[in-house]
């Protein structure tokens, strides 16, 4: 039997099925924007939550006399928001997936398979050079994109929620559900983060 027809049998029904548009590509909802951009802000701020650190604020050289804990700093917030949406990054689209789990860290599942018939010997034609398979796809470009745009047009919020109501609702709560999606389907809210595939996969 051709190799390259071993592919065809196998993942023909898995590409065919996920075409939800020209090009099968399916753009992250307002809901997944926002449940993953507060979930990787969470993360980056309780990396920092224990911290002990006490920053000064000087309006001259010889002038330092406000002290402040990192810890509910404006600094903090801002460290934690520089370079959020460059996370998005390390996800990529698992289409074998239907819900909001599609989104996570690590290989496909689908494309480890596939690597594996490659290491194999197995010839497989997916249309594009293999070289390229890796590349940052038009759903994970597009995640980094809206998110940026979540943060722009919703800081205002989410300081509010670092200051003042952090302590008493979790940020997809309070940005998502009540402010971002108010008007929107909010049901990936209730569905857990998409996980890689394999234990190696960049956490």
């Amino acid at each position: 039997m051709d190799p390259s027809l071993i592919f065809m049998f196998f993942f023909m029904p898995f590409f065919v099925n996920c075409k939800d548009d020209e090009d099968g590509v399916k753009f992250a909802t307002k809901c997944e924007v926002c449940k993953i951009t507060s979930f990787e802000l969470e993360e980056k701020l309780r990396v920092t939550r224990k911290s002990h650190q006490v920053i000064e604020s000087c309006y001259s050289l010889d002038a330092c006399n406000k002290k402040t804990k990192y810890r509910v700093s404006q600094t903090r917030l801002e460290d934690s928001l520089d370079e959020l949406c460059e996370r998005m990054l390390q996800y990529n689209i698992h289409k074998e997936r239907t819900d909001s789990t599609r989104f996570a860290k690590g290989m496909s599942q689908t494309f480890e398979t596939l690597h594996g018939l490659v290491a194999k010997g197995v010839k497989v034609d997916l249309g594009i050079p293999f070289e390229l398979w890796n590349n940052t796809s038009a759903e994970i470009s597009n995640l980094k994109s809206q998110c940026e745009s979540l943060l722009e047009d919703h800081e205002e919020d989410i300081t509010n929620w670092f200051f003042k109501h952090q302590e008493t609702v979790d940020l997809r709560t309070y940005l998502c559900k009540d402010k971002y999606l108010k008007d929107s389907d909010a049901t990936c809210l209730t569905e857990p983060m998409g996980l890689p595939t394999s234990a190696g996969a960049t956490a």
